[in-house]
């Protein structure tokens, strides 16, 4: 299996008019579609295109009891990720995608990609509307005096 393309196709960022001391945030992937696209340049591979959603979801901590809290703020991203795949590999990937999932060989790879490509991209729209990042930066600090 190989990565021949990524594309986003949608990219939303909002939050409410509070600002969040604490917030709850939940980082998402899903995988959304499967299908199969004719490249006549790939001879003995077929090709796979698969739609995603990765979304990062803000609620208020206080509200963590809740089955569905309120969200305060999101990110989100849905995109698509052309694959080439061996036969065998391309009917394993569709026989999965019946059940509405996708093999863990292929399932992993993608979600690092989709993290890679994403999260940088979250990080950016998170600074500029007011939303506490997703992941940590690192932080410099002063030596400790002994």
């Amino acid at each position: 299996m190989n990565i021949l393309g990524f594309n986003l196709t949608k990219i939303s960022a909002s939050r409410t008019q509070k600002v969040l001391p604490n917030p709850m945030i939940n980082t998402n992937i899903e995988f959304s579609g499967v299908d199969k696209e004719e490249i006549e340049a790939l001879k003995e591979d077929d090709a796979i295109k698969i739609s995603f959603k990765f979304s990062v979801d803000y609620a208020d901590a206080k509200d963590k009891e809740k089955k569905n809290p309120d969200v305060e703020g999101k990110v989100e991203f849905e995109g698509i990720i052309l694959l080439s795949a061996s036969k065998d590999e391309a009917k394993e990937i569709f026989k999965s995608w019946k059940k509405k999932q996708v093999p863990d060989g292929v399932r992993i790879p993608l979600f690092n990609v989709i993290l890679r490509k994403c999260s940088s991209k979250a990080l950016d729209l998170e600074d500029q509307i007011g939303l506490p990042l997703h992941l940590p930066f690192p932080q410099i600090q002063p030596p400790r005096q002994e």
